[in-house]
C-alpha cells in the first residue's frame, strides 16, 4: 500500500507542477459558471434559474470535455516512459508492474476528482447563492454530477492507459486518442440514431437502450439525467426513458469501464518488454 501511495503522490505532485490542476479547474469553473447564468438564454432570460436546464447543459458540455481532457492528461503516461528511457529505471526499484501501473492512476484520478470539486462547485455555490433553487437539491445534484463527472474522467483515464501501452511513440498514443475520444463522444450515438432510423422500429427499443451501456458518456448523462428527475430525456437518450435503470446499476456500469480498461491494461504492461 505504501509503494501504492508514494508512486500516486509522485503522479499527483507531477500533475499539480505541470497546473494541470489549475487549467482544468479554470475550465470546468469557467464553462459551468457560463452554462449556469446563459443556459435559458434560448427562452429568453438569464441567470441562475432552473436546476434542471442547468445540469442538463453541464452534462452535455462535460461528454465533450471531460473524455477529452482526461486522455490529454494520460495519453503518454507510459509511452512517454518509454521513449524518454526511464521506464527501465523505474522497474529497477522494488515495486511491481502492477502497483506502479496503478498508482499512477490513482494520482491522475485525484487530479481528475480536486478539479471536478473546485470547478463544478464553483457553479454549485454561485446557484445557490444567486438562484432562486432549493439549497439541498442544489448540493445533491452537483453532489451527484461530481461524482459522476470524476467517474468518467477515470474512464477515459483508463482507457487511454490501454492506448498508451499499446503504442512506441506519443504521436501514435495522440492520434488513437483523438479517434476514442471522436467515436465516443460524436460517432457512437449518431450510429444508434441511424440504426434506428434505418431499422424503422424492427430492432426493439429495449435492444437498442441497452446499447447506451457500451458508451460511458450516455451512462454519464443517464445518472444526471435521473437525479434530477428530468421531465424529457434528449437525443439518443430518449431510448432509455422509463426503462427502469436505476442509478446503482448505471454506476455499476461506469465501474465496470474502470475496472476493465485497467484490467486490459495491466495484462499488456506485463508482457511488454522494457
Amino acid at each position: 500500500m505504501s509503494q501504492l501511495l508514494i508512486v500516486a503522490s509522485k503522479e499527483f505532485k507531477d500533475g499539480f507542477r505541470n497546473r494541470w490542476i489549475i487549467a482544468i479547474t479554470l475550465i470546468y469553473a469557467i464553462f459551468s459558471l457560463g452554462l449556469a447564468y446563459f443556459g435559458s438564454a434560448a427562452s429568453g432570460t438569464v441567470g441562475f434559474t432552473s436546476l434542471e436546464t442547468t445540469i442538463i447543459s453541464l452534462a452535455s458540455l462535460a461528454v465533450i470535455l471531460i473524455p477529452l481532457i482526461a486522455l490529454m492528461l494520460a495519453y503518454n503516461t507510459f509511452v512517454g516512459e518509454y521513449e524518454q528511457g526511464t521506464m527501465l529505471l523505474l522497474l529497477t526499484y522494488p515495486i511491481s508492474r502492477t502497483v506502479l501501473l496503478l498508482g499512477k492512476f490513482l494520482g491522475q484520478a485525484v487530479i481528475m476528482l480536486v478539479s471536478a470539486i473546485l470547478g463544478f462547485g464553483v457553479a454549485a455555490m454561485a446557484i445557490i447563492i444567486n438562484g432562486e433553487v432549493d439549497t439541498t437539491q442544489a448540493l445533491t445534484a452537483f453532489s451527484w454530477f461530481i461524482v459522476s463527472a470524476s467517474l468518467l474522467g477515470w474512464i477515459f483515464i483508463a482507457l487511454a492507459y490501454v492506448i498508451s501501452l499499446s503504442v512506441k511513440e506519443k504521436s501514435q498514443a495522440a492520434g488513437l486518442a483523438l479517434v476514442v475520444w471522436f467515436f465516443f463522444v460524436l460517432v457512437y450515438d449518431l450510429g444508434l440514431l441511424a440504426l434506428l432510423v434505418v431499422e424503422n422500429g424492427a430492432i426493439s427499443t429495449q435492444f437498442l437502450s441497452s446499447l447506451l451501456f457500451f458508451n460511458p458518456t450516455d451512462v454519464f448523462r443517464l445518472i444526471n439525467y435521473q437525479v434530477i428527475n428530468a421531465s424529457e430525456y434528449s437525443g439518443v437518450l430518449q431510448l432509455a426513458q422509463g426503462n427502469g435503470n436505476n442509478l446503482f446499476s448505471l454506476l455499476m456500469v461506469m465501474s465496470g469501464w474502470i475496472i476493465i480498461p485497467l484490467a486490459i491494461s495491466s495484462i499488456i504492461f506485463k508482457k511488454r518488454e522494457v
